[in-house]
């Protein structure tokens, strides 16, 4: 690839990450080296996307102890600020390895529109990425700054979705 792109899945609908995720099979597939951050997930355990993942050789690394506090309500913003400086710094160090062909920093969004993380931080990972590196941002609330960047930019939409009815996240369809 001569000159990588930003892509940008948002929204509220599911499949951002699951967009994201398909993107890293099919560059792992065709040789490329992939990098997967994920934020706000450091709760989970045991995902499909992180099974996959490793049986793909992709890289992947969710930064522990980052819980969202609409999951999580008892989370302390500040220690949760601090952990995402870490990890976007770790980030940043990790996007200017030039080892990687597609990096995606997943519910990166979340933290721009939260307030966890601004512009600013977006923007010093684009401009610092070699000029040959995919990335991809997901997560819901990307703001209409990032949106004007990214040259790829999809909004999943809601329209239905079973939780509504009291339907639990499910192994192997939403984690």
């Amino acid at each position: 690839m001569k000159k990588g792109l930003i892509h940008i899945y948002t929204g509220d609908g599911k499949g951002k990450t699951t967009a994201a995720m398909g993107l890293a099979m099919r560059a792992a597939g065709r040789g490329k080296k992939v990098l997967i951050l994920q934020f706000l997930k450091g709760g989970l355990r045991g995902t499909g996307e992180a099974a996959a993942a490793e049986k793909l050789k992709i890289k992947f690394v969710r930064f522990a102890g980052q819980i969202s506090p609409i999951f999580n309500p008892k989370v302390r913003p500040s220690k949760l600020k601090k952990s995402v400086r870490e990890a976007i710094a770790f980030s940043l160090k990790e996007i200017k390895t030039d080892s990687y062909d597609l990096v995606i920093m997943d519910e990166f969004n979340n933290l721009l529109h939260s307030g966890y993380a601004t512009m600013n931080d977006a923007k010093k990972l684009i401009k610092e990425k070699p000029a040959r590196l995919e990335l991809v941002f997901t997560g819901r609330g990307a703001p209409e700054e990032l949106i004007a960047i990214g040259d790829y930019v999809t909004e999943m939409k809601l329209i239905k979705h079973p939780y509504t009815k009291g339907v639990k996240a499910r192994r192997g369809i939403e984690y």
